[in-house]
């Protein structure tokens, strides 16, 4: 099993809400109402660990120890989004998230094979940890910016973790993991070229609610996501780079291949496919 040595390396980086957040270094001139408003948006998102814990545990009642790992994810994640609540509560109590917001990103996923799904929230961990790191620098005032930079980290751990999994189920399923997690890869990887860096909180999951099937479709400004990314915090080319980067890096060490670009990591899936 990975979960009791997960659990004890995740419990060893721990950080407490209140005694590990410099709140007294806040300074009230360096936060913008348009900073502000983001960090609302952030930590709606991260409240949507919700529905994603509650497909994990439907889609692998035959693991249970994966399914154990979900209680040390579902609680880093929600955590992210208390944190994040708690500083609008601390300084912009006015844009404190309202229930019935929070509530709005809880609706069912439709199954996905499991496969699949755990190669699409390693590459969401790893975007994540870079959307973070990029908001941090763009942030001004010194509480959150300390903040965004605490939950990046978390965010590469449990891209670490996931990536445990991944080669464990190699291990227990062989080239069908392989095909799932290359096919995966490189639609992940190829997301910004076409536009639109792809996160599963952007992605449609329910098609019986199609088109607001998506978390961003049900957040109070649906629009938020792609201005974040490319307006304010402007994530670019080098930024996207180093999403690829970590993709394509650490699938060459999980299929023990090097893969240099998305196109190598494509002619590696077609080889699969043919196999």
């Amino acid at each position: 099993m990975l979960y009791p040595d997960l659990f004890l390396s995740l419990e060893k980086a721990r950080w407490n809400l209140q005694e590990d957040i410099p709140w007294g270094q806040f300074e009230a001139a360096k936060l913008t109402d348009e900073q502000a408003q983001t960090v609302k948006m952030n930590a709606i998102t991260e409240w949507s660990a919700l529905p994603a814990t509650e497909m994990f545990l439907r889609d692998n009642q035959n693991d249970s120890d994966f399914s154990a790992f979900m209680s040390v994810w579902f609680y880093e994640e929600q955590k992210h989004a208390l944190v994040l609540m708690e500083y609008l509560r601390r300084f912009r109590p006015d844009l404190y998230p309202t229930e019935e917001e929070l509530h709005a990103v809880r609706f069912q996923f439709d199954p996905a094979p499991a496969l699949e799904t755990l190669m699409l929230h390693f590459c969401g961990e790893v975007r994540l940890t870079q959307w973070y790191r990029r908001a941090s620098e763009w942030h001004t005032e010194p509480v959150i910016k300390f903040i965004y930079e605490t939950i990046s980290r978390d965010e590469a751990r449990h891209g670490g973790a996931y990536l445990k999994y991944m080669k464990r189920s190699i291990e227990q399923f062989g080239i069908e993991a392989k095909r799932a997690f290359a096919k995966i890869g490189v639609l992940m990887a190829s997301g910004g070229r076409a536009g639109k860096p792809l996160h599963p909180t952007n992605l449609h999951v329910n098609e019986s609610l199609f088109p607001n099937d998506t978390i961003q479709s049900r957040l109070p400004d649906p629009d938020w996501l792609e201005r974040w990314l490319d307006k304010q915090i402007q994530f670019g080319k080098e930024w996207e780079e180093r999403v690829i980067g970590g993709i394509l890096r650490n699938l060459s060490s999980l299929f023990g291949s090097e893969f240099k670009t998305v196109g190598d990591l494509n002619r590696f899936r077609k080889s699969l496919a043919a196999a």
